[in-house]
């Protein structure tokens, strides 16, 4: 499953929520924050300081093969 910069933080959690250990190890309080509802993954990257690049790659690797 590829994961994009304009998808929402919490359409990525509910759908596959194996990802959400990857928020937490990047220490994004994303987990239960009603702004995820809003947010893309760009946003939260921004907000959080996060280099996208290397958080969009953390997502795609926790995928289940």
């Amino acid at each position: 499953m590829p994961f994009r910069s304009d998808d929402l933080v919490d359409d990525i959690m509910r759908t596959a929520p194996h990802t959400i250990r990857v928020f937490l190890a990047f220490r994004m309080a994303c987990v239960g924050c009603p702004i995820a509802t809003f947010h893309t993954v760009d946003d939260a990257c921004r907000e959080h300081g996060i280099d996208r690049d290397k958080f969009l790659a953390a997502l795609c690797e926790c995928v289940p093969a």
